[in-house]
């Protein structure tokens, strides 16, 4: 039976943390090993930056994460649809433009398949893992 969890996020980088820790537990909850968990909660976390402030001249106001799960299947989409951008205030983000592309290949080397969709007004990834 397929379930749909859906997060509104802040688009701060501080609350990757948190997108990270609700993936991975929605994953262990689908039947996953530790293992691959981790991989899972990595690779959300690469497409959370890409989405929400990887080569942008400041941070998303809000994206969406959400995940469709089955036993040991999980389908994650990050999505930025908004048109709003906060200042950048990391430190360590100000660089992040340059960061994207590995991002982008951590994320396919993590999981099964990968689709990532830049339009004028939206970035989309859309990752899927099957389990062991």
């Amino acid at each position: 039976m397929s379930e749909r969890f859906k997060f509104v996020i802040p688009g701060r980088p501080e609350h990757i943390c948190t997108v990270r820790l609700a993936v991975g537990s929605v994953a262990a909850g689908c039947g996953f090993d530790v293992e691959e968990i981790e991989d899972i909660k990595t690779a959300t976390g690469e497409a959370c930056q890409l989405v929400s402030c990887h080569e942008m001249a400041g941070y998303a106001k809000e994206y969406t994460v959400e995940c469709e799960t089955e036993p040991k299947k999980i389908t994650i989409k990050v999505i930025n649809d908004s048109h709003e951008l906060m200042e950048k205030t990391n430190k360590r983000c100000l660089d992040c433009p340059n960061e994207g592309e590995i991002g982008k290949l951590l994320i396919r080397t993590l999981m099964d398949s990968v689709e990532v969709s830049c339009e004028e007004d939206r970035k989309t990834i859309i990752m899927t893992k099957t389990g062991k």
